[in-house]
């Protein structure tokens, strides 16, 4: 993987990881307006699975990331378990 294509990954999951997050922000607006004009009718359950499906694509997004932050590390020669181990270590002294 050349570094051009590492940055290019990176700055497409960075895009899907912020147009997740504005769509998000706009399914609360969405629904916040919905509920008030609907009051009763308001079906919470439909926007409720909305979110979850957001949620689990924002997932996606951190699983991916941490997977080519995995490949770049080794690609560079540095073993990523070890790196996490000395971070959980650094975390575990503060």
């Amino acid at each position: 993987m050349t570094r051009a294509s590492e940055r290019e990954a990176r700055r497409a999951l960075m895009r899907l990881r912020r147009a997740v997050e504005k769509s998000a922000r706009e399914l609360e607006s969405v629904e916040g307006t919905l509920r008030t004009v609907e009051g009763g009718d308001f079906p919470a359950d439909v926007f409720e699975q909305a979110a979850h499906h957001l949620l689990a694509v924002a997932e996606f997004i951190d699983e991916q990331d941490e997977r080519l932050q995995e490949k770049i590390l080794q690609a560079g020669g540095l073993d990523p378990e070890r790196l996490r181990r000395a971070a959980a270590d650094e975390e575990d002294e503060a």
